[in-house]
């Protein structure tokens, strides 16, 4: 579907952990970001949404059982179950309440996310918290008020992007009153997907190193690149397979491509060039961006759309967001195989990076870098034994 894409070229959005936080943020008062000071109304309507959200969650069990529960939500609440325990079992993640209960928020987003870069820079603007750090975003629970908090910025000359976020992680702050449920805006998503996002939430239960946006969302798509192929060979039907292969390739083939362009444009933004010169080399970049693009579905994807509203909307916030779920990804993946495809070590890598300064954390990080472009994953073809269990 047409919409699919979109969400996914933003990824889970920056993951939105403000409503984690927001039970403890709104008793701390008024707290300064970088940029100012963050006001009690924004902690509160992240505390009250994350509390409504919760509220309207019930046990996936409880769900499953229900009559009244249309046929098709039975099955993919199922499917979720056991991507839950494949998630413990195969991945080592952890086994607690997260993902084990369902809300239907009647809306087509857990959050909409606020982004802003300036005119000639990729770099994210900041606010900054306790537990979580800083962060390049703000979360709010109703696309109103996140447009109406992305006007000040464009005011100030910011360029801004408002996105969806389908989910969010709470860090695991929040098991202990049954942590993150299962959410009406994804849990209908394709299984490969759907597997992917729960993955990638999990592990930032794992390992959370905070301020450092890049680090842990570049960690936990290494876990759902990885768990995602894993979970794909053992348990997907051939169709599930297949799709899923035709979805790698036009995620990879995005990220290449911007990854690219980005790395044009922010040469171009820190040179010595002067400030009008930058911004006529600026339209030529994001020319010459969306032009390969159109030279991509033409050539290579039979004239698929999935990123058009990307390409068409696209600016400094939305490529810097982007950049932080790609940075590391590779390096993670290096790192991995480093510590011998051994999920326990490499997590236990991970906390340990995790809790370095970001000097050290960087260091460390660095030998297992490569400028080559990360491949896509591979999705094998299903085999006789793992169709037998297939999931569809």
């Amino acid at each position: 579907m047409r919409w699919w894409p979109r969400r996914r070229a933003a990824r889970w959005g920056l993951a939105s952990v403000l409503g984690a936080a927001g039970v403890v943020l709104a008793a701390l008062g008024t707290l300064c970001a970088t940029s100012g000071c963050a006001s009690i109304d924004y902690l509160g309507q992240s505390a009250s949404g994350h509390v409504r959200l919760l509220a309207a969650a019930r046990p996936v069990q409880e769900a499953i059982a229900d009559p009244s529960t249309p046929e098709a939500l039975r099955r993919r609440l199922e499917l979720t179950q056991r991507i839950r325990q494949f998630a413990v079992t195969e991945l080592h993640e952890p086994d607690n309440g997260s993902y084990r209960s369902y809300a239907d928020l009647k809306r087509s987003a857990a959050v909409w996310n606020v982004v802003a870069a300036p005119e000639l820079s990729l770099r994210l603007q900041t606010w900054c918290f306790p537990i979580v750090g800083c962060v390049g975003y703000r979360g709010y629970y109703d696309l109103a008020s996140a447009n109406a908090a992305a006007a000040p910025l464009k005011a100030e000359g910011l360029e801004v992007d408002v996105y969806e976020v389908p989910a969010y992680s709470t860090l695991g702050w929040m098991n202990w009153i049954g942590g993150d449920p299962l959410l009406n805006t994804f849990v209908q998503w394709p299984e490969g997907e759907l597997a992917r996002l729960i993955f990638h939430e999990l592990a930032h239960q794992v390992a959370y190193a905070p301020g450092d946006t890049t680090f842990n969302e570049s960690f936990a798509t290494a876990v759902e690149r990885i768990g995602s192929q894993r979970w794909l060979e053992a348990n997907a039907s051939p169709e599930v397979r297949e799709k899923q292969a035709l979805t790698e390739v036009h995620r990879h083939d995005f990220h290449v491509l911007v990854r690219a362009w980005r790395a044009k444009l922010d040469a171009m933004y820190r040179s010595d060039l002067p400030d009008a010169e930058k911004r006529r080399r600026k339209a030529e970049l994001y020319a010459g961006m969306r032009a390969d693009y159109e030279a991509l579905k033409r050539d290579k994807w039979g004239g698929y759309k999935g990123y058009d509203h990307w390409f068409a909307t696209a600016n400094n916030a939305a490529l810097g967001a982007q950049a932080a779920y790609d940075d590391q990804v590779g390096a993670f993946e290096r790192l991995f195989v480093a510590e011998g495809s051994d999920f326990d070590r490499f997590y236990a890598e991970v906390r340990r990076m995790a809790a370095l300064t970001k000097p050290e954390r960087d260091a460390a990080m660095a030998p297992y870098r490569d400028p080559e472009p990360l491949p896509a994953p591979v999705v094998a073809p299903a085999t006789p034994a793992s169709s037998a269990s297939a999931s569809g």
